[in-house]
């Protein structure tokens, strides 16, 4: 598969701030790639070096192999879509999207073609004599998305075009985004610091953090094998339990043996996601003892709060029971487990 963007040894300062700090990343063609991270991580001024609206301090970004970093923003075959929908409110819906056509040139009746084809697309053909105030945010933002893939860009870039919507409209929108994706073959480079949203949408996440790049890969991957702690307290949640390693596995601090390969020594963390500990009996044989500390009912699921005999806490994701089954008490003594393969090392 051929690489779309291909940033080498980006660096990027503001006076003596460093906003990115040696980035390398490949992005492939017609691949929705999320750039993930908490604010001021860096992730927005990467997409903006991508898009040009920002010049780099150091390396370079390869666009099908041609390097863009000097060119202009208008000179590179990239369209954003950003956090506010920026529509012209005097223009209909049909104009808005026909507009970027317009500014290239394009014949009327292509672009009006052109940009009802987009619109139809995103499920607004009945909307194209509207005017903008007349919609809806979530309407407003699909009109944006059209307006932005009538030009056919060779990438399209999103800066949390979601973060403004509600969160059912969010949940219909990823649908929405993933299916244009796969529809027009553009590769999408999404940011966003919403971990469902890049889990759900996403071909391949990359994980950013103090301006840096932290991992790289699929859903799967990034959940359940993070590189680091960052990346495991960022994704999801997850618990970590302070040890050292012995032969066969990790000694926790309350003196239970928690087995997982690592080729670690000394001090250590295990990490270990909430619905991979199972609450067993308290008395089953090789369970670490644990008290029920807090229940926190999530409709399907609850969030079990537990403490070990040396005060680590754990949480355990677990079915919320049927209406009038017996279920985990608040005080009671447990003992837990991990599922077969789910603890990990990180090291210290």
């Amino acid at each position: 598969m051929s690489t779309a963007i291909d940033v080498r040894s980006v660096v990027k300062h503001y006076g003596t701030m460093t906003a990115l700090h040696q980035v390398s990343m490949a992005i492939r063609d017609n691949e929705f790639f999320t750039l993930l991270g908490p604010s001021g991580c860096g992730k927005t001024t990467l997409l903006r070096c991508i898009a040009g609206f920002e010049s780099v301090s150091g390396g370079d970004i390869l666009l099908y192999g041609r390097d863009i970093a000097t060119l202009e923003p208008n000179h590179r075959p990239v369209n954003t879509v950003f956090q506010q929908y920026a529509l012209f409110p005097h223009m209909s819906v049909l104009d808005n999207v026909a507009f970027g056509l317009k500014m290239k040139g394009v014949g009327l009746a292509e672009r009006r073609a052109r940009a009802g084809k987009m619109l139809e697309m995103v499920h607004l053909s009945a909307f194209a004599d509207r005017m903008p105030s007349q919609l809806s945010g979530g309407q407003q933002q699909r009109v944006a998305l059209a307006r932005a893939l009538a030009p056919e860009p060779k990438v399209l870039l999103l800066d949390e075009p979601l973060s403004a919507l509600d969160l059912k409209l969010r949940q219909a929108m990823r649908v929405e985004l993933k299916t244009l994706q796969e529809q027009t073959g553009i590769t999408f480079i999404f940011v966003t610091h919403d971990q469902e949203e890049a889990l759900t949408m996403s071909d391949r996440i990359g994980v950013m953090s103090a301006g840096k790049l932290q991992q790289v890969g699929s859903p799967k991957d990034i959940y359940t094998r993070p590189v680091n702690r960052f990346v495991a307290s960022f994704i999801g949640e997850t618990n970590f339990l302070p040890g050292t390693v012995v032969p066969g596995g990790v000694k926790l601090a309350g003196g239970a043996v928690v087995e997982v390969a690592t080729e670690a020594k000394g001090a250590v963390t295990v990490t270990v996601r909430p619905e991979q500990v199972r609450i067993v009996a308290a008395q089953e044989a090789g369970a670490i003892a644990a008290t029920v500390r807090l229940l926190v009912y999530f409709g399907t699921d609850t969030h079990c709060h537990l403490e070990l005999a040396d005060g680590t806490e754990v949480v355990a994701r677990v079915q919320s029971p049927a209406s009038g089954e017996a279920g985990i008490v608040e005080g009671s003594a447990v003992g837990i487990r991990f599922a077969p393969g789910a603890a990990q090392v990180l090291e210290d």
